[in-house]
């Protein structure tokens, strides 16, 4: 089974055969309808009396940011707001709300959004508490100082930030993207209402429920998997690829967009215990160079890296595929290429404006993306060029 890595039992002389992890849950999590309501009380939970809401525009005019604001009112925490982020947020939008929150003497921080939005309010965090430029902490643990405590409400079901230590920031100069993580940056609390995300438009349920289903395939299988990151990944998978049909036909259906918000949560978990693969690291030069939608990206090159990567995991990939009442590694492709299908996503990079002659220094781009050292086939420069090849 894909938690042992050898057969041998274990009766008390011998050492066990299980793989050594350590984890450790840092976020709580608040599940159900309606509880963005409690937002104020978590804040005020977590010593916070001053704080900032970041958010985008989009969410504004959903109506979310005026019921979160009318929580956290209720609850006594007086609050600015910023809400210019974009998506794919840059060192601008970090260095933007930087200022609001110096301004507003903060003492906690709302993330409230999608992936971009929570990106941008732990940019915040890190540079709040403790100075310097995003640059300064592209890597892992490199803040010295405590953060300030942050609780996410995750309006997409997608990315799973609410559960990751990580902010994912673009260079506004190079558009490099630059993956800051530090523990100290996890968020207290996420709450997860289902009901924030009925309002999602169509095209962002697609991407974002793809690259949610994406989180669990690859983090199941990661060189840096284990038996906690495989345990999340196997759950978020179930509920994401049974409910991601229901979300697409009925929009309004609170209890599969409930599944959705739940796994992808559960998949950013897997995430912060596992990282990523392969296909996350073709998947980011082409939103920086072409500005296709990430979730997009993925759905293009998922079913390729699962393909290249049969012969290293097609056990675990099995194991996965019989939830979904499938046989084998390559009914596993073909069933994300007919949600990629049923989600009406391009099923070509040439359908999206990807020159061939582009494809070889993509590939040296997607060569040097951390989540590339983790996927569980080695891939090389020259790998990589063949599957941007494949999904040409």
């Amino acid at each position: 089974m894909s938690t042992f890595t050898n057969s041998v039992p274990f009766n008390g002389s011998q050492q066990t055969s299980l793989q050594p992890f350590d984890f450790q849950a840092r976020t709580r999590v608040v599940f159900g309808p309606g509880t963005l309501g409690r937002l104020g009380d978590l804040v005020r939970e977590v010593g916070g009396e001053r704080a900032i809401l970041v958010s985008d525009p989009g969410i504004r005019a959903a109506g979310h940011v005026d019921r979160a604001l009318q929580s956290l009112e209720a609850a006594g925490i007086r609050t600015v707001v910023y809400e210019g982020v974009e998506e794919n947020p840059t060192t601008h939008h970090v260095e933007s709300a930087l200022e609001v929150a110096r301004n507003h003497r903060i003492d906690s921080i709302v993330g409230l959004g999608g992936g971009s939005s929570m990106d941008c309010a732990k940019g915040v965090n890190f540079l709040i508490t403790n100075g310097g430029r995003m640059a300064d902490y592209w890597g892992v643990g490199k803040a010295k100082h405590p953060m300030l405590p942050m609780i996410a409400v995750p309006t997409t079901a997608g990315t799973g930030s609410e559960a990751q230590s990580f902010a994912l920031i673009s260079n506004e100069e190079t558009h490099q993207k630059m993956a800051c993580g530090d523990k100290k940056a996890a968020c207290a609390a996420a709450i997860l209402d289902p009901l924030v995300t009925l309002t999602q438009p169509p095209q962002v349920t697609a991407t974002t429920g793809i690259d949610a289903m994406a989180h669990a395939l690859e983090s199941y299988v990661t060189t840096k998997r284990n038996p906690a990151s495989q345990l999340f990944a196997r759950e978020a998978w179930k509920l994401l690829q049974a409910s991601f049909p229901a979300v697409l036909k009925e929009p309004e259906d609170a209890e599969a967009r409930g599944a959705m918000l739940l796994g992808a949560n559960y998949a950013g978990t897997a995430i912060e215990n596992s990282m990523l693969g392969a296909t996350h690291a073709c998947a980011n030069p082409l939103t920086t160079h072409h500005g296709i939608a990430h979730g997009t990206a993925i759905a293009l090159m998922l079913p390729h890296v699962i393909r290249f990567n049969r012969p290293a995991v097609e056990e675990l990939y099995i194991e996965l595929a019989d939830f979904a009442g499938l046989d084998s590694t390559e009914s596993l492709a073909r069933h994300m290429e007919s949600f990629r299908q049923d989600a009406r996503l391009p099923s070509k990079l040439s359908d999206c404006g990807v020159k061939r002659e582009e494809l070889r220094s993509l590939a040296g781009e997607a060569g040097k993306q951390w989540t590339a050292k983790f996927n569980p086939r080695p891939v090389s420069d020259q790998d990589l060029f063949e599957l941007y090849e494949r999904a040409f």
